[in-house]
């Protein structure tokens, strides 16, 4: 997955936004104010930060080496992957859970305007 190809998926969601709050270098991706994503797209190799439940987290980072900690995030519910590592697949649906997760805490009357429980 090429860094175009990676910002253009996590754009494609319901509401989904890229902001710069920490400098033009890393795309902050939002989804109604909160962030799901968070990348430094011209770095190499590519690296994405993502929300993830903390079970899966930890199952994630024990059978992936390209899986590890969220760096200068909270370890416990955010994992930096590797992108070029892993089949863009498990790229896709490692972001796309991201994003339900974010959803999923946002209030019910902002939940609703999306196609996602």
């Amino acid at each position: 997955m090429t860094p175009e190809e990676l910002r253009a998926f996590c754009l494609d969601f319901n509401d989904a936004s890229e902001e710069f709050p920490f400098g033009p270098e890393t795309s902050v991706f939002k989804v109604a104010g909160k962030l799901f994503a968070l990348a430094a797209l011209d770095s190499e190799p590519l690296r994405v930060n993502l929300k993830c439940d903390p079970d899966e987290a930890v199952r994630l980072r024990e059978e992936h080496p390209a899986i590890v900690p969220g760096y200068h995030m909270s370890k416990r519910h955010w994992n930096t992957v590797t992108v070029g590592e892993l089949p863009d697949r498990m790229v896709r649906e490692l972001v796309e859970d991201s994003y339900d997760l974010v959803v999923a805490g946002l209030p019910k009357a902002v939940r609703l305007r999306f196609d996602r429980p």
